[in-house]
């Protein structure tokens, strides 16, 4: 399954009022601080990626210390969670971020990502119906929906075959849906 990124984003309008204009400049002052924010971010991301993931979290904490209300650098730190193996702080971390704040879709789908991981694809399912509510355009969230579903209709086809041996339907369906799981991914170039 598919992680959320959790990076908003805006537009300025082309043509402002001069009211809005004055507020915008005095809110650049604010903004600013922003500035060094988003080196955090960027910062902790690149640590991330460079494999450095403890450093990254201790980087994540500190600022965390700082802002505990920023709920960008909180998902951050779920996701090196996730990415270091702690799926209980991790899925802790996105819970957390649900409660803090429920209008955001994107805990919601990495929960289900930890959700579906344990093979908790009824947990998984919910989360990701939760994200979808928030934002039916989240197409990461359809995505892992739709695994989600397929990896219950193999438990199904599964049970199925179990209970009813004989039935010659189950086994080709029960094949198709694993093989859509066992494929190797294709390399970038091939897509």
């Amino acid at each position: 399954m598919k992680h959320a990124a959790f990076l908003p984003s805006f537009r300025l309008p082309l043509r402002m009022p001069a009211p809005l204009l004055h507020a915008l400049c005095a809110a650049a002052v604010l903004l600013a601080a922003g500035a060094a924010r988003a080196d955090d971010y960027a910062d902790v991301n690149t640590l991330l990626r460079s494999g450095q993931s403890a450093e990254a979290l201790a980087k994540a904490d500190a600022y965390i210390r700082a802002n505990p209300r920023d709920p960008q650098m909180r998902f951050l730190r779920g996701v090196i969670l996730s990415e270091q193996g702690k799926a209980a702080d991790a899925q802790a971390a996105f819970t957390q971020l649900t409660q803090d704040y429920p209008e955001l879709p994107e805990p919601y789908n990495n929960l289900a990502a930890i959700y579906a991981a344990q093979g908790q694809y009824d947990k998984a399912r919910d989360a990701l119906e939760s994200a979808l509510r928030l934002n039916p355009h989240y197409a990461t969230a359809h995505e892992n929906l739709g695994d989600v579903y397929a990896r219950l209709a193999a438990q199904q086809y599964a049970k199925a075959q179990q209970y009813a041996s004989t039935s010659a339907s189950v086994a080709p369906k029960l094949a198709l849906v694993r093989q859509v799981f066992d494929k190797p991914a294709e390399p970038e170039g091939k897509r």
